[in-house]
């Protein structure tokens, strides 16, 4: 049960109700009311789980959850007493009832008296600016955003509506699109590594374009942002991209994408639609990532990743390549042995 002094619950809904929001069947001849979601192995028998990874199978038949999301070549290992919500996306239905148990939190709008914002800053309706924030000239700033405590937006920065940036975070050169979440201690805008070596020593590269952030992208704690040094560094609709990543200027970043932490990204890298990496991923730059292709944790990406393709290790090949050779080198350990 998550805890009522962090966590604010809407209320309590009818099976029939999860069933309709998420598309799952259920029988319909019980149906009663839950008080919430929890894990397999804690939830009680008001609450509702979900089954995703068959690696928690024996978790699933020993549950005392009330109703489950599970597909249906599982549904036989649940315990009778369970009510089944039948779908194949049990951890997205879990996710949608969740929000509806406890959606986003809601703010009181108002601009704390020790927040600093230049007169010509254009503010929004309904924004809420927090203690210690810096809003420079000519900012722009939506209705409905939060800018939190100790926060400083550079000049001429631009933000859309509804969107949401932590305390401590940093933003310049940056124009920001409706409904971005940016978590704590993010920075964006700052001078990419750009630097040009010659006979006489190394000089800086000026940093001239922008980071474009598009709609509904969520960035993780941590995790920094350059500016272009020519073509600006783009991020597309409702990527999310986890904590401690560090994308480097020139970067493009397609729509749906999903970044893990840790992952480091070299300038000049351009990836695709609905790409999925894992964590610690490196690419060396100036690679070109296919829609739609997977990056195993720890991948090293040195060329470029066809669309729809799945690579892993380092130097990043084939997954199923990279399977057989750390298959053949743990056989030669043990010939050794």
């Amino acid at each position: 049960m998550p805890d009522s002094r962090f966590f604010t619950k809407s209320g309590e809904f009818l099976l029939s109700e999860i069933a309709s929001i998420t598309g799952a069947t259920i029988d319909l001849s019980n149906d009663r009311k839950f008080s919430g979601v929890a894990p397999l192995e804690n939830a009680g028998s008001d609450e509702i789980s979900f089954l995703d990874n068959i690696k928690y199978l024996s978790a699933l038949e020993v549950s005392k959850a009330g109703a489950c999301f599970v597909r249906e070549k599982y549904a036989a290992r649940a315990p009778k007493t369970m009510q089944l919500l039948i779908t194949e996306e049990p951890y997205y239905a879990y996710a949608i009832t969740a929000q509806k148990f406890y959606p986003q939190e809601n703010f009181a709008a108002g601009i704390s008296p020790q927040a600093q914002i230049a007169r010509s800053a254009s503010i929004g309706k309904n924004v809420r600016i927090d203690s210690g924030a810096v809003i420079s000239e000519n900012v722009k700033i939506g209705d409905g955003c939060w800018i939190g405590a100790n926060t400083v937006i550079d000049k001429s920065v631009e933000i859309g509506e509804h969107t949401r940036i932590g305390s401590l975070c940093s933003l310049s050169h940056s124009i920001v699109g409706n409904n971005v979440i940016i978590h704590r201690g993010v920075h964006i805008g700052q001078d990419g590594f750009g630097f040009a070596a010659g006979k006489k020593g190394i000089t800086k590269v000026p940093q001239l374009g922008l980071v474009i952030i598009g709609n509904n992208v969520e960035i993780g704690s941590g995790t920094c942002i350059d500016r272009g040094a020519g073509h600006n560094t783009t991020i597309g609709d409702n990527s999310k991209i986890d904590n401690l990543v560090q994308i480097g200027h020139n970067v493009q970043i397609g729509r749906y994408t999903m970044i893990a932490a840790q992952t480091g990204i070299a300038g000049s890298t351009h990836i695709g639609d609905g790409v999925m990496i894992g964590g610690q991923a490196g690419f060396s730059g100036h690679t070109t990532v296919g829609n739609g292709a997977k990056l195993a944790a720890q991948s090293g990406t040195m060329t470029d990743i066809p669309a729809g393709a799945t690579y892993g290790g380092s130097p990043a090949i084939p997954i199923l390549d990279w399977h057989r050779q750390t298959a053949m080198i743990g056989k030669l350990i043990k010939k050794r042995n």
